[in-house]
């Protein structure tokens, strides 16, 4: 699936198959150890949402806001948004369900490349100017946006001997796509060095056995 530079709305999957794809890494990645931790790196869930930074160029976070409401937000080194003159405004026609005190003091910080929202089955964000040359949504994202770099993603954990295979590996993203990934999948995998209780208490945070995301498309 490709992403066009600056990103437009319609190059992003539905956010519950973004999320789903993002948080099951996250719940194979979890750890015990590195839940209480102030400053992380990687990917993880907590109580706020997703989140991915790779200590250096890029770190991105997702939420839920409500029924089918979602907002992805973060910045890439590509990124030249908040260089533009004249300044862009990323919150421009943004919805008032919008976590404004924390995009706003992002961007007080200057550490905001860009700000996606999602509601009503489609994603928004505010209007760019013509020459803007890119917002860093592909070199953030694609990771997870296209079905192959997301399976790629998975097959990339750690588990046992040696990484995941990738009938297994498939196995699991068809279940958290569908919202039906349960703790027994989980269990199944051979112990390596998981961390099962963390991924539990990861999964429940993720809802990725909760309610069917049936209808949902797959791209």
């Amino acid at each position: 699936m490709t992403i066009h530079r600056p990103g437009l709305p319609g190059d992003l999957p539905a956010a519950e198959v973004l999320w789903a794809r993002w948080a099951l890494v996250a719940v194979l990645e979890a750890t015990t150890a590195a839940e209480g931790r102030r400053h992380r790196t990687g990917l993880w869930l907590d109580g706020d949402g997703l989140h991915f930074d790779d200590g250096g160029c890029t770190w991105w976070g997702m939420e839920r806001l409500g029924e089918g409401r979602y907002v992805l937000y973060g910045e890439d080194e590509a990124s030249g948004v908040k260089w533009h003159e004249p300044a862009v405004d990323m919150l421009a026609r943004g919805p008032d369900w919008l976590p404004y005190a924390t995009l706003r003091d992002l961007l007080q910080g200057w550490e905001l490349g860009c700000v996606y929202w999602y509601e009503n089955g489609a994603w928004a964000r505010a209007p760019y100017p013509a020459d803007l040359k890119d917002d860093g949504l592909d070199c953030g994202m694609s990771r997870f946006v296209d079905p192959g770099e997301a399976l790629s993603m998975v097959t990339g954990v750690e588990c046992g001997p040696g990484r995941l295979d990738r009938r297994t590996a498939a196995g699991l993203l068809e279940a958290a796509e569908n919202y039906r990934l349960a703790p027994e999948d989980l269990a199944a995998l051979p112990a390596g060095d998981l961390d099962l209780p963390a991924m539990r208490r990861a999964l429940d945070l993720a809802g990725l056995s909760g309610a069917s995301a049936a209808g949902v498309p797959r791209a």
